[in-house]
């Protein structure tokens, strides 16, 4: 064999050995302080994978739906849920690649989260529901509901996307994209160093919130956890997310809906642009900003989202 071949072949070994040894390490030691526990919920036996959820209080059901990120959960209601379970039935749920949920590998869409929802209502809840949902995940919901709209009540959208960008579709450098997260090992540890604690940290410190003091430790360590759990699978979702396969155009069905809610936070970049799409879209929508916070005014001001949500439900 070719002296230079040997080094090459030498050197790739001892590079993919590397990775996987930091992947395995970045595994081991995001979930040292098991912040993610499944015995505060139940499994929901979804046929693409277990879900988690949690269900408390008793009334009208009220679903909530987290931001769709691998580092995100349902602890992004940690201070909501307890203020609204004294009249209504809450739920959360950890989406499919995300949190405490299995993580498969495979193609993530919207129609695959669409088909969740519904499913979960029909499975789970079993009456139509009331829905809050933040960021991109409100696109799954409204096309949700023009699927199926006797499972709603209303749904309150909680600094929804830009209309305009999630309507991207993929292209061939968003499929390349894809395509790499999705290698074994290389893959891994790309989304390892994405999804490094430090840039987690950085990310939801300069997106998530509006004062910093609201981002403690163990919130921090949350987001990690969740973006780690299960041998970091969350890059599937990644992966998808970056090839822009979760994204659709939901124009139309803005248009023919009658129950939809905005809360926007001031704070947010954009915010009052992306509301005012909506708003040209449908003039029935009724949307509120809130001040002092930026993207998850549900755990930045909990008390004044708690009373703009219950205003809407009621």
């Amino acid at each position: 064999m070719n002296r230079n071949l040997k080094k090459v072949i030498g050197i790739t070994t001892t590079a993919v050995t590397s990775m996987y040894i930091i992947n395995r390490i970045v595994d081991y030691t995001a979930g040292q302080k098991n912040l993610l526990t499944t015995e505060e919920g139940n499994i929901y036996h979804w046929k693409n994978g277990d879900i988690f959820y949690t269900v408390s209080g008793k009334g009208t059901p009220v679903i909530l739906i987290h931001e769709l990120n691998p580092a995100s959960s349902a602890k992004e209601w940690s201070k909501i849920v307890h203020r609204l379970e004294k009249k209504h039935t809450v739920y959360t749920i950890d989406l499919l690649g995300c949190g405490r949920s299995e993580k498969p590998g495979i193609t993530y869409t919207n129609f695959l989260y669409v088909q969740l929802i519904n499913n979960f209502i029909h499975d789970i809840v079993k009456e139509a529901a009331n829905i809050v949902v933040t960021g991109i995940s409100s696109s799954f919901v409204i096309m949700a509901q023009t699927m199926e709209p006797d499972n709603f009540k209303i749904i309150i959208l909680v600094n929804p996307s830009d209309i305009n960008i999630i309507k991207e579709m993929p292209t061939k450098e968003t499929k390349a994209a894809k395509t790499i997260l999705e290698i074994p090992i290389l893959g891994t540890f790309i989304y390892n160093l994405i999804m490094h604690h430090k840039r987690i940290r950085n990310y939801i410190e300069s997106k998530y919130f509006f004062k910093k003091t609201f981002l403690s430790s163990k919130l921090e360590d949350t987001y990690f956890e969740s973006a780690h759990k299960g041998n970091s699978a969350g890059k599937y979702l990644l992966a998808s997310t970056k090839g822009n396969y979760v994204n659709i155009d939901i124009t139309n069905a803005v248009k023919k809906t009658d129950n939809l809610y905005i809360i926007s936070s001031r704070e947010r970049n954009n915010a009052v642009a992306i509301t005012e799409k909506y708003l040209h879209l449908n003039k029935n929508i009724e949307a509120t900003y809130i001040s002092n916070s930026r993207y998850l005014p549900q755990l930045e001001t909990p008390d004044k989202f708690k009373d703009i949500v219950l205003m809407f439900l009621q």
